[in-house]
């Protein structure tokens, strides 16, 4: 079956306001005849910014992370209904600088999975492997751990509002990309473990993102692949120049 792909920007953490805003207003104007399904994830302070911007055009307003609780008493965290306020409509979790920078584990993960689908909003739930659990023939376990640990109690239904962006952490920001065939065989392996929790129909539904020095030269090579179903996009995302034709491949 056809598959939409779904180009994301992350933005992590640069822009100010005006420069994120500037971003946004030549994304929305150059992608406005974009076939594909896109998304822009600024900065918590961006984000009123950039909604302004993308609102009512074809490019949704995506956070980067949100709190595991809806409030309280949790100085520095940024919860789903502040988020709501604001516009958002999907959020990115799971992400590897979460996982090994700020040490989030499947199960907090999960937690925020859950939070997020049950206010509506769509979820890009981020799963790879460390090069030293590559190397040690452990990458398709990983991922498919991530993958069933993030996904626990999300019910068939919510699952249609779950992404999975694929990104192997050695790649990210190092200008290393997975080969198309070995990113392929891992998004084969998470499209598998769909199969098995939700049904063939859910598994040939699911888009999966590959994430990890995603550019333009390699990113037609990357799409053409049967399983691979658009980009999780960093550092190219941050210029116009160089997002556009990712986003407009094809």
């Amino acid at each position: 079956m056809t598959r939409p792909y779904y180009i994301a920007g992350n933005w992590k953490m640069h822009k100010t306001r005006s420069e994120a805003a500037e971003l946004a207003r030549e994304l929305t104007a150059r992608l406005k005849d974009g076939k594909h399904k896109y998304l822009v994830a600024p900065g918590f302070t961006c984000l009123e910014a950039v909604g302004a911007v993308v609102k009512g055009s074809n490019i949704l307003l995506g956070a980067q992370n949100m709190a595991a609780e809806e409030q309280g008493a949790h100085t520095g965290e940024v919860s789903v209904l502040q988020l709501k306020d604001l516009g958002v409509q999907a959020v990115i979790l799971g992400h590897s600088e979460r996982r090994h920078t700020y040490k989030e584990d499947d199960e907090l993960i999960n937690k925020k999975v859950l939070l997020a689908l049950k206010h509506g909003l769509e979820v890009i739930l981020c799963v790879g492997e460390l090069l030293s659990e590559r190397e040690a023939g452990q990458a398709e376990a990983v991922c498919r751990t991530q993958t069933k640990k993030g996904l626990e109690g999300v019910s068939a239904a919510d699952l249609a509002r779950v992404t999975i962006a694929y990104e192997p952490v050695w790649a990210i920001g190092t200008g290393k990309t997975a080969t198309p065939e070995d990113a392929d065989a891992i998004h084969a392996c998470v499209r598998g473990v769909i199969a098995e929790l939700y049904g063939k129909d859910a598994a040939a539904k699911i888009v999966i993102q590959y994430g990890g020095s995603v550019k333009a030269e390699n990113a037609a090579q990357l799409m053409a692949k049967e399983n691979i179903d658009g980009a999780l996009v960093g550092g190219a995302s941050l210029k116009a120049d160089s997002f556009v034709p990712i986003a407009m491949f094809g």
